[in-house]
């Protein structure tokens, strides 16, 4: 089968979800509340999750490996957190208090405890804010007001880093200079010009670039494994962290998506590099939307008030010139940090049984291409990973990934959609807690049975 055809038979299997996306549109721009949920012809619409499991529209179950771009580590509904969050109503009452709460400092101790780098942290509600919020910061603390971001990487849905993440290779210059490309209307051209792309895992040329511009750079921002799964060498990353302090640039470590999932230090631990500032999000919020700005303490005590606050409107003056301004109404959200709390202590025994799933996984999706003539790479690590049809022995940039055989694999996606298995067509493996040995061996079976439909 070719791939329309295959689009076609998912098609025609999911009725509800056609007409769910059909009546969303003209109400909600494109049918979908968020562009990456969207996939042709028409996303899936889910009404229940159980542990690794969900069932869509028209009563079909799968096994999923989306887990919501990587918050449910834990799968879904996973009891203990169904019950600490219970547990917290029953005894606070409130969802929420617009003031400080014990929780703030007791769950800033446990993130602590993992990522020794932050120093101090604030709380913001998204990864997507915590990564604006850096660069805010580091643009605040270097008095610059350039950005250096990486080709193919992606650290939120707002101007400054809409570039480049995955660009047209014929427009987008030379591998060891990459030019910068807008990724979305709205973009100005002062913004292209703010925003300096670099070679990934490419230390000379980033070397030559950073150096010439260290004047105008406030900071480094990087992916430690582009796409959550495409991971820096260890000699790249000591050398970026090595370069940035040299230059008087700061490196900004973007963990939202590797955060306790390449370990539970996080890429910073398995580098073993500190970066000057870090963002986390999707698993410590146990599914529900928070995210972190920690590091270095000399840089966050910028944002503590000075006597008062920009919208305390009663002082008649303003210090805004003083004070690197952050706020946000759901910021530590009682709630949502009781239940991450929750998810790192169940997380911490239960990570070493999920690396070994992990593993086993990608060993049987490999085996089984090979078994069809079709060499693969899987690159991540920890528990996330992605399926490459390619004939490189390794991938270290975005301009190797394009190498890929994209349409194998998304034929390979829609017909395992068919079969049982949810995974957006091209995405990575989510892995979670909930996918043990039976899962595993139901999604092998899932994918013999889609090498025979195509």
């Amino acid at each position: 089968m070719n791939l329309k055809d295959l689009q076609e038979t998912y098609a025609a299997v999911n009725p509800a979800s056609r007409q769910a996306y059909e009546d969303a549109l003209g109400t909600i721009p494109g049918g979908i509340t968020a562009n990456v949920k969207y996939f042709a012809p028409f996303p899936l619409s889910f009404k229940e999750g159980h542990g690794a499991y969900l069932t869509d529209l028209d009563q079909h179950r799968y096994i999923d490996y989306v887990l919501s771009y990587g918050p449910l580590i834990l799968g879904h509904g996973r009891k203990e957190i169904i019950d600490a969050m219970n547990e917290y109503l029953d005894q606070h009452g409130t969802l929420l208090y617009g003031a400080p709460h014990p929780g703030e400092l007791q769950f800033a101790k446990l993130i602590q405890k993992y990522y020794p780098s932050i120093e101090e942290l604030r709380y913001t509600n998204s990864g997507t804010e915590a990564t604006l919020f850096a660069i805010r910061t580091a643009f605040a603390y270097t008095g610059k007001y350039k950005i250096a971001k990486f080709e193919g990487h992606y650290h939120g849905g707002y101007n400054e880093v809409l570039i480049s993440v995955n660009p047209d290779v014929s427009k987008a210059g030379e591998a060891s200079r990459p030019v910068g490309l807008p990724e979305s209307r709205g973009i100005s051209e002062q913004t292209l010009h703010d925003t300096i792309v670099l070679p990934f895992n490419d230390l000379t040329a980033c070397r030559e670039i950073l150096t010439e511009h260290q004047d105008e750079i406030a900071g480094v921002i990087m992916e430690p494994c582009f796409g959550g799964t495409i991971p820096a060498t260890k000699e790249f990353m000591a050398g970026i962290r090595k370069l940035t302090k040299e230059l008087g640039i700061l490196m900004i470590m973007d963990e939202v998506k590797t955060g306790f999932r390449v370990s539970m230090q996080g890429a910073q631990g398995y580098y073993g590099v500190k970066p000057d500032l870090t963002t986390l999000g999707k698993v410590i919020g146990a599914g529900l939307p928070i995210g972190i700005l920690g590091g270095r303490r000399d840089i966050l005590e910028m944002a503590a008030p000075q006597g008062s606050d920009l919208l305390s409107v009663h002082t008649g003056k303003s210090n805004a010139a003083d004070v690197l301004y952050h706020s946000g109404t759901y910021n530590g959200h009682p709630l949502i940090l009781h239940m991450g709390a929750s998810t790192i202590h169940i997380l911490a025994n239960e990570f070493d049984g999920m690396l070994k799933h992990t593993e086993r996984l990608k060993r049987g999706i490999t085996e089984i291409y090979a078994k069809h003539g079709v060499h693969i790479l899987t690159p991540g690590i920890g528990c996330m990973f992605n399926v490459c049809v390619t004939n490189l022995d390794n991938i270290l940039t975005y301009r190797d990934l394009q190498k890929s055989d994209f349409e194998l694999r998304q034929k390979l996606d829609y017909a395992l959609l068919c079969n049982g298995v949810y995974n957006k067509p091209g995405n990575r493996y989510n892995m979670c807690t909930a996918h043990t040995d039976d899962v595993i061996d139901f999604t092998l079976e899932a994918y013999e049975k889609a090498f025979e439909m195509i």
